[in-house]
This record gives C-alpha cells, sequence and structure tokens, in this order.
C-alpha cells in the first residue's frame, strides 16, 4: 500500500464542482481548476481512480488524477448522464433522446469515447436513462447492450459491428457478471399473460441452454446483485401490487442462481417488505434487511442458509466496506438516520450512532471512514456532508449555506488491493462535535393525546432488544412469544364458521347484530366482523397518540367497504 496515497472527494452543486484533498488535511485540492458552472448535470470517477469527468450543460471534460490536467474537453451541451469502463478504457455519455422531422427515426443518443483521447468509437440508440448504460465484462473484451429486447455483444476492439445477438427473447433487464473469462449473463424474461417470468443465467456464448433458470409470478421489476467473484447473483422480483393485500410496498421474492447451476428461494423468516440486499466483498455470504418495521437483518451463506441474526432495527441499508471486514446498515429516507456498524467476520457489534437528513452514504477506498451527506432535490435545507470514523466518531463535517445547494459527493476510487485490511476499532477514538441541532428524541404526540400518561410504547419490540447483541432478550422472546399467539388466534378465527365474540366490533351499529343460516355467508359475515374488529382497535390505538404503520392505515381506510360488503350480505 502506498502511504502517500489520499483519495480525493469530488463535489457537485450549485457552485460549480470541487476538488477537496480528503483526510486528513480536508484542504482544497489546488491543482484542479474548479468548474464554477451552476449547471453541473454529472459527475464520475473512473473505476480505478485515475480519471475524473463530468458534464456542465456546455461540454464534457475528463481529467488526469495524477496531476489534475484537463485531458480532453468536448463541446456536448446536451449530455446528462456519464460511465466508464470497468477499466477506464472508454466513457459513454448519454443524452435524451429526441425527434425532428429531418430525423423521425430518432438519434443515437448514446457515445462512447476513448477516454485518454476523447476519440469518439461509435453511437447508438437507448432511449430510456434507466439503464442506459453499455455493459463490459470485467477484462473489457466485450461490450453488451439491450436493444428493444434483444442483447447485442460487440468486441470493445470493434464497437461498431455485432459479434453475437441474443434474439427474440424480450429480455427486459440484464446483468454481466464481474468475472472474468467465461463470464455469464443474467436475463430477465416478463412472462406473458398466465405465464410466469423467468430470471435465465447464460454462460456467454452458449444461449442454446442456460446454465440456470427461476421462475416466478406477480413481478414487475427485477434487481439483480452479482457477487464480486462472478460465482453467484441475487434475483430480487419486485410486484407493485401485494395480491394478498398485506403490505403498502408490494411484494418481493428474493432468488439465488450460480453459475455451476444451482438455483434457491432465499426463505426470509418475517413478514414484510425486502428493504436491502448486498453481498460481502469476500464473495461468500450477504446480508438482507427484511419485515414490517422494526426490519430485520440476516446474514446468509451461499447455500442460503441464515449463519448469523443481526437482531432488529429501525433500517432499510446496508453497506460493507471495500474489504468487507465492516458492515453498515442505516436508516434513511423516511427514518430518523440510525446507524450500527458489525465487525462482519467475527459477528461483534462496534457501535452506533444518528446520522439525521442522509441522503447518500458510500465508504472511503481505505476502508476506515465513511461519508454521509444531505443533498438536494431530496432535502433542500441543511445540505452539506460529514465524514465519520468506523468506530462511531464524527471527524468532519462541512455545511452548506442556506443559500446554496449541494447535489453530490464521491469519493475517488482505487484499485482492489490498494491499501490494506483496516483494523478495527472498537474503542471510540477522539472526534469533533456536530454543529447541527440535535433533534427531539420525543415521539409526536397530537394535541388531543398531550398532557395525558403513556400506555403504550413506540417500539416495543424494538425495545426489548439487546443493543447490539444480534439476539433477543427474555423479556423480548416473552413478548413475541405473545404476539405469535395472538396472530395465530386470529388466522384460526378467520378461518371458523363465525368469527369469535372477542374479535367482534363492539359498536351500535345494527349491521353488527347480522347473521345467516347460509353456512358460506355466515362465514363470509365472521371474517368481515374480525377485520372490523382489527380495525377498530387500530382506531383507538391511533386516538391514543400511537404512532400506526402505513399498512395499519390502509386497513383503516377499508373500514367503509368492508361495511357495505357486511350491507349487502344483510339483504
Amino acid at each position: 500500500m502506498s502511504k502517500t496515497v489520499s483519495p480525493a472527494i469530488a463535489v457537485r452543486g450549485t457552485t460549480g464542482i470541487s476538488m477537496s484533498a480528503g483526510l486528513p488535511e480536508n484542504e482544497t485540492v489546488k491543482a484542479f481548476e474548479k468548474d464554477l458552472s451552476k449547471t453541473c448535470k454529472c459527475m464520475k470517477w473512473s473505476p480505478y481512480g485515475d480519471y475524473f469527468a463530468w458534464a456542465n450543460g456546455v461540454k464534457v471534460t475528463i481529467v488526469k488524477t495524477s496531476d489534475w490536467s484537463v485531458l480532453v474537453s468536448m463541446d456536448k451541451p446536451r449530455v446528462a448522464a456519464l460511465d466508464f469502463s470497468p477499466k477506464g478504457t472508454f466513457l459513454a455519455t448519454w443524452e435524451v433522446f429526441t425527434t425532428a422531422p429531418t430525423t423521425p427515426q430518432g438519434t443515437l443518443n448514446v457515445n462512447v469515447y476513448e477516454t485518454s483521447t476523447g476519440k469518439h468509437i461509435t453511437a447508438f440508440e437507448q432511449r430510456k436513462q434507466l439503464d442506459w448504460e453499455p455493459r463490459w465484462t470485467s477484462d473489457e473484451t466485450i461490450c453488451v447492450r439491450n436493444l428493444r429486447g434483444d442483447l447485442l455483444f460487440h468486441k470493445s476492439s470493434n464497437l461498431t459491428e455485432v459479434e453475437h445477438k441474443f434474439a427474440n427473447q424480450r429480455v427486459q433487464s440484464f446483468s454481466v457478471s464481474p468475472a472474468s473469462n467465461p463470464f455469464h449473463v443474467l436475463c430477465y424474461i416478463p412472462g406473458k399473460q398466465g405465464q410466469p417470468s423467468l430470471g435465465k443465467l447464460y454462460e456467454y456464448p452458449k444461449f442454446d441452454s442456460p446454465v440456470a433458470i427461476k421462475s416466478f409470478f406477480h413481478t414487475g421489476t427485477v434487481d439483480m446483485f452479482w457477487n464480486k467473484k462472478g460465482t453467484g447473483v441475487l434475483l430480487q422480483t419486485n410486484a407493485d401490487v401485494d395480491k394478498k393485500g398485506t403490505s403498502y410496498y408490494g411484494m418481493q421474492t428474493l432468488h439465488f442462481l450460480s453459475v455451476k447451476g444451482d438455483t434457491c428461494l432465499v426463505q426470509l423468516s418475517k413478514e414484510g417488505p425486502i428493504f436491502s440486499v448486498a453481498w460481502s466483498p469476500l464473495s461468500a455470504e450477504f446480508t438482507v434487511i427484511y419485515g414490517f418495521m422494526p426490519a430485520k437483518a440476516t446474514i446468509f451463506n451461499m447455500k442460503c442458509e441464515p449463519v448469523f441474526e443481526l437482531g432488529i432495527g429501525v433500517r432499510n441499508s446496508i453497506y460493507y466496506n471495500p474489504h468487507g471486514n465492516i458492515l453498515l446498515m442505516g436508516g434513511f429516507g423516511n427514518l430518523q438516520g440510525s446507524v450500527e456498524l458489525w465487525d462482519a467476520p467475527n459477528r461483534k457489534f462496534i457501535n452506533k450512532l444518528l446520522a439525521p437528513d442522509t441522503t447518500l452514504l458510500e465508504w472511503s477506498p481505505q476502508g476506515t471512514h465513511f461519508l454521509t451527506a444531505t443533498t438536494a432535490p431530496r432535502l433542500r435545507v441543511s445540505n452539506g456532508y460529514k465524514i465519520w470514523h468506523h468506530s462511531g466518531s464524527l471527524v468532519y463535517e462541512r455545511p452548506w449555506s442556506q443559500q446554496e445547494e449541494l447535489w453530490e459527493v464521491a469519493w475517488q476510487k482505487f484499485r482492489d488491493g490498494t491499501f490494506n485490511v483496516p483494523p478495527i476499532s472498537f474503542k471510540p477514538i477522539e472526534g469533533i462535535t456536530s454543529s447541527a441541532p440535535k433533534a427531539s428524541k420525543e415521539a409526536y404526540r397530537p394535541p388531543s393525546a398531550r398532557g395525558i400518561p403513556v400506555t403504550f410504547k413506540l417500539n416495543e419490540e424494538l425495545d426489548n432488544a439487546l443493543p447490539g447483541s444480534g439476539q433477543v432478550s427474555k423479556a423480548g422472546l416473552k413478548q413475541k412469544k405473545k404476539r405469535e399467539a395472538k396472530r395465530a388466534a386470529k388466522a384460526a378465527a378467520a378461518d371458523d364458521d363465525e368469527a369469535p365474540e372477542s374479535t367482534v366490533v363492539k359498536s351500535s351499529n345494527p349491521l353488527l347484530d347480522i347473521t345467516s343460516d347460509d353456512p358460506e355467508k355466515r362465514k363470509k359475515i365472521g371474517r368481515i366482523k374480525s377485520k372490523l374488529g382489527e380495525i377498530d382497535r387500530l382506531k383507538d390505538q391511533q386516538k391514543s397518540g400511537k404512532a400506526l404503520e402505513v399498512n395499519q392505515l390502509e386497513k383503516i381506510k377499508k373500514e367503509s367497504s368492508l361495511l357495505d360488503e357486511l350491507r349487502a350480505l344483510a339483504l
């Protein structure tokens, strides 16, 4: 490892693009000439960090990071996105697809350039910005793109000609393995009406027979996650609507496929959405955060067997450091910004902290620090970024003025092996105190509930978990068993011919007193009464000031339709 290497930090916002030297100095890189344009649309580090490129609405610029000198400057006012090939040999740009009377077929809006010279290599059409990037194999020998459901394979030595074509399969999305030759391609093919969707894994260029296949129903989109060695891939299926009506988030499932032909469904032990999936950079295990809040986190091995439970918590994001020895889990977005840090190989809790209003998080290339930022347009107030040590200490803070917006912060990339695996510090190092005001820890209570003694716990399940242990206390287990018993009793009641008295709404509404001699009708009436009873309890909890989950609020909204059903059965 070179001790002189200090990863730079690129910053993009309404003040343009600037470069910081990063830790420990955090000073401006004077050799980098700032771009003061207020319309810098995008920026990108090359995978090895030897190039940096950006587009400002007028031109695209590429600099060499060894001395920050400008290599290429191209007049490209319409470029809205950039991407480098795996070794940084090529730079691809994307522009909004347009048509005109003179070009009714549209423009070739993706252009590929040689990074070091700016020489134009080829151009092709990609109408949507989602998944617009051409995909290269890790050795850059082959470039792959999707053209209206057909996969086109080009040799990088001749990007203007198609070497192989995987046609007539209606491929909606695909992913190329990061392994060296032979490499594999995972294709997602949506099912036609009444037929399942398919995930097909192929070894290039053997497209006659897939290495592995997974089939599934109720899918709108998929996400694909390869491990770093390219030996296995996770396929997450996402449906916008949960057919069971139990989740506001829709319905997700997680499947595993290996290049050896193995496939399986990853069994998750808590009901609810899948929030985040991430492979360890060591490639032998992956972590999943799932289930209704507070969410559960589990580490699985390559056989999709759970090997360690990280307990429950208010989290929805997973970030491994580049070496895979530290696991970070965060609760961002509509959550309070909690962060947990773990010694991943030894399953030991390191520390926890709060990073509220975080919209972006990234590990340093050394794997010792991580960066959190509050950026626009997600949040237009309190913009800025902070750098934290993995022991939980804040070591640097850069707030933005209220008149300016921060859009993006990105750490310089480096080749694998540039930095040694860092030792883990369980004792917080000396840090600084944040200048940002601390958020109140009190739960919101409506005016009607203020001054009244609290008779509930906002996160009873979370309170019963031992901090950082990955296990649940005896009290927590006792409460869990009670909840499971209640759920089991409720499920059994739903299958009875008539709902038990305890589940029927206590109300003066005459509709709730109806019954029927018809066994089928009586069964339906019982089920509706049971649901109304659950809604009644939720409404009582809401009146007492308890903050309900989104899916619980959705249940309350169904009350009128359930009463309409009951009214129809009474006729």
